[in-house]
């Protein structure tokens, strides 16, 4: 194996096998096991919330998951199987379609009630708050849908765990849950404690179910599992750490959504409970976690998720 590994090359790879995937799959024709006669005016919401933008980083992390599981079989000259490589893919897409429903959502009059997300006017500004809530919800059917195809394109086995994890991730032990909390936490401080878990729900349990999503496409040890698990954990944190600061350091045409808007709704973050300094040695802190975890988990092979863990941490929108 060569020392040499290009994050740029490995990620404009995936993002592009991811995008015209997602071109396909949310389409009123996508493909031979997915057709669907929706109203034109709901699928035009669909693709405008999920398409051409967006980091895609959760898809990423599927896929960069994947490969480390499946490390030591391809050392070993064992082929990745292809049902396997189309789980991953699955997974990715069903994964992004999630995060872009909650995104949705979250913009929403009665959330969060913003106007601008990926640099554009968001889902309801553009559509209506009507189609933009039925929008929401047909994209997170339509994850399901992906994860469920013939047995004979990914086993049934693999499909129900799949399914566990990313309705886990998303519903009132994972996404939603910390969404509410969060919504009944404005105006209120909170200790470091109970910032940590609404962070783990709201925004860490999606991102952790990525990597763990990728494991159960490939093949690894419980020791590795426990180690990636680990990894999912810190960095699922760590970006919503980075996220505080970001709202607090960037502007809007930066994020491409609204800066400043945790501090002018009053919410509670890691910049208005740590400091802006502390918060920043914090997401280094969960970095540095991340990096022991995957040292820990005797895969032979996890570049992808050591340079993703980088542009987390580093990021500037």
């Amino acid at each position: 194996m060569s020392d040499h590994f290009d994050l740029n090359h490995w990620c404009n790879h995936y993002l592009a096998r991811v995008e015209q995937a997602l071109d396909n799959w949310v389409s009123v024709d996508a493909s031979a096991d997915l057709e669907h006669a929706a109203p034109a005016e709901l699928m035009g919401a669909m693709r405008y919330a999920v398409l051409d933008g967006g980091k895609r980083l959760r898809p990423l992390l599927v896929f960069a998951a994947f490969e480390a599981a499946s490390s030591d079989l391809t050392l070993a000259s064992v082929p990745v199987a292809a049902c396997d490589a189309e789980a991953a893919l699955r997974a990715a897409c069903a994964v992004e379609l999630i995060h872009a429903y909650s995104l949705v959502h979250d913009d929403m009059p009665c959330m969060d009630n913003d106007v601008l997300r990926r640099g554009k006017p968001t889902v309801h500004v553009e559509f209506g708050e009507a189609s933009a809530l039925l929008a929401g919800d047909a994209l997170q059917a339509l994850a399901f849908e992906l994860l469920t195809p013939d047995a004979a394109v990914v086993p049934v086995g693999r499909q129900a765990r799949l399914c566990r994890l990313l309705a886990r991730a998303a519903g009132c032990a994972g996404m939603a849950g910390g969404q509410a909390i969060d919504l009944a936490s404005v105006g209120r401080a909170l200790t470091e404690d109970q910032l940590r878990e609404m962070h783990q729900l709201k925004t860490g349990a999606l991102l952790q179910a990525s990597v763990m999503m990728g494991v159960a496409c490939g093949d690894a040890t419980a020791k590795a599992q426990q180690a990636l698990q680990a990894y999912g954990a810190a960095m699922g944190l760590a970006f919503q750490v980075v996220d505080d600061i970001l709202d607090v350091t960037a502007d809007s045409a930066t994020l491409g959504k609204t800066a400043g808007k945790d501090q002018a709704q009053d919410k509670p973050t890691y910049v208005s409970l740590m400091g802006l300094e502390p918060a920043r040695l914090y997401a280094q802190t969960l970095f540095d976690q991340a990096m022991a975890a995957l040292a820990s988990s005797g895969l032979p092979d996890t570049r992808a998720l050591q340079g993703l863990a980088s542009l987390i941490v580093q990021r500037s929108s």
